[in-house]
C-alpha cells in the first residue's frame, strides 16, 4: 500500500485517505486492580492499564489483584537490567577473526569511551562474542537509563564498528545487526546473558485465599504447574519457557504502556514456579526478558502519557528508576493474570465456561 506524507509530518496510507478512514486503531482499555506491590522500586497498591480485545483478561487479572490485597502484596526483585546490540564483522579466515577478537575484548574500557560518547545515558556494561567460521558476533550489552534503549545501543554500535574498522582494517563491515542481540526472536541467548529488566514477581498466598478466591489449593496448582508448564511445555519444545500465558498481560500492558509490543516475543520467556508450603502457595513469575521504558518512541501519545503519569512513572526520579518502577509493576501484572487462569485450569470446564459468559453473552 502506498504511503505519502502531509506537510505537518503526518505519515498514512493512500488508501486510508481515499476511504476517509482514521489511521488509528482503537483497542479498548481497562483499568484493573489495584495490584498490591511491594520491592524497592515499588511499595504500594495500584490499578494498571491493560488494552486488549481479549475481554476476559480484565476479571480474570482482577482476580489475582484482589488475591494480592488479601496476601501481603506481590514482592518484585529486578535482578539485572540491560539491552544489547550484536554487530557482525567479517575477517579473511577463523584465524583473523580470533585474534581480532582478542584484541578488542582487551579494549574493552576504551570501547566503552567510544560507546559514552554517543548519547547521555548509554554505557557498556559486558561484551561476548561467538565466531563462526570467519565471522565475528559481537554483542554490547549497556546501560540506557529510563528508555528501553533499541535506538540508543544501535547507535552507539554504528560508532563502535567505525572505530573498529579503524583500527582494524584486516574486517569488514557486515551487519549493524548480527542475531546475536537477539531482537523480538525467541532465544536462549536473552535469558543466559540479559536482555532488558529481569524482574522476579513472587506472592504466597494462604491456603484459605486459595480455596476461597480461587477455589482450587496449594497441591493443585503446585500439580499442575509441573505436569502443564514443566513437562508440558518440554514435550512442545518450549525454550526458557514455562508458563501459561505471560503474553496475554504482557501485550495488553505494553500497548496500554507505548511500548514495541513485538517484544513480548522475548518477554513472554518466562518461568512460573511454586510450591505448596504447609499452610500456603508460594507461587512466582519470573522475566529475564522484560523490555520496557518510560521515554523514547510512543510514550508521547496522549493516552499513553496520561498512563504513565498515573502509573507515577513519569517522577522526577534518578535516571532509570521510572522504567524500574514500570519493571515491576509489569510482571506484577503478569503474575495476576497468570495465576487466576492456572487456578481456573485446575477445575474442569471453568475456562470455557467464563469465555462463554464474558465473550458470547
Amino acid at each position: 500500500m502506498t504511503s505519502f506524507e502531509t506537510r505537518d509530518g503526518d505519515t498514512t496510507s493512500v488508501q486510508s485517505r481515499k476511504n476517509n478512514l482514521d489511521p488509528f486503531t482503537p483497542i479498548p482499555t481497562q483499568w484493573v486492580g489495584p495490584i498490591e506491590i511491594n520491592g524497592e522500586h515499588v511499595d504500594e497498591k495500584i490499578s494498571v492499564p491493560l488494552a486488549t480485545f481479549e475481554t476476559p483478561l480484565w476479571p480474570s487479572t482482577a482476580r489475582g489483584a484482589r488475591v494480592s490485597q488479601h496476601s501481603g502484596g506481590i514482592r518484585c526483585t529486578l535482578v539485572d537490567e540491560r539491552m544489547s546490540r550484536s554487530i557482525m564483522l567479517r575477517a579473511q579466515n577463523g584465524t583473523v577473526a580470533r585474534s581480532a577478537w582478542k584484541a578488542l575484548a582487551a579494549r574493552k574500557d576504551e570501547i566503552a569511551e567510544v560507546i559514552a560518547t554517543t548519547g547521555r545515558f548509554v554505557r557498556l556494561l559486558s561484551m561476548n562474542s561467538q565466531i563462526i567460521g570467519n565471522l565475528i558476533y559481537i554483542r554490547m550489552e549497556c546501560s540506557t537509563g529510563d528508555a528501553s534503549g533499541h535506538n540508543m545501543v544501535t547507535k552507539s554500535a554504528d560508532t563502535v564498528i567505525e572505530w573498529i574498522l579503524r583500527q582494524h582494517p584486516e574486517l569488514d563491515y557486515a551487519s549493524i545487526s548480527g542475531n546475536y542481540c537477539c531482537d523480538k526472536k525467541t532465544s536462549a541467548v536473552n535469558g543466559i546473558l540479559g536482555r532488558g529488566k529481569y524482574v522476579i514477581a513472587e506472592i504466597e498466598i494462604p491456603r484459605e485465599v486459595a480455596t476461597r478466591m480461587l477455589r482450587t489449593t496449594p497441591e493443585r496448582m503446585a500439580q499442575l504447574n509441573l505436569e502443564k508448564n514443566l513437562i508440558g511445555g518440554t514435550v512442545a519444545g518450549s525454550l526458557r519457557s514455562a508458563n501459561a500465558h505471560f503474553a496475554n498481560m504482557l501485550l495488553a500492558f505494553y500497548l496500554a504502556t507505548g511500548q514495541d509490543a513485538a517484544n513480548i516475543v522475548e518477554g513472554s520467556q518466562g518461568i512460573v514456579h511454586c510450591e505448596a508450603r504447609d499452610e500456603a502457595l508460594y507461587f512466582s513469575c519470573t522475566l529475564p526478558n522484560l523490555i520496557v521504558g518510560t521515554v523514547g518512541n510512543g510514550k508521547n501519545n496522549p493516552q499513553v502519557n496520561a498512563h504513565l503519569e498515573r502509573l507515577g512513572c513519569r517522577e522526577e526520579r534518578t535516571h532509570g528508576e521510572n522504567a524500574r518502577r514500570l519493571a515491576c509493576i509489569c510482571a506484577a501484572t503478569v503474575l495476576c493474570g497468570e495465576l487466576s487462569l492456572m487456578a481456573a485450569q485446575t477445575n474442569p470446564g471453568e475456562l470455557m465456561r467464563a469465555h462463554i459468559k464474558m465473550e458470547r453473552a
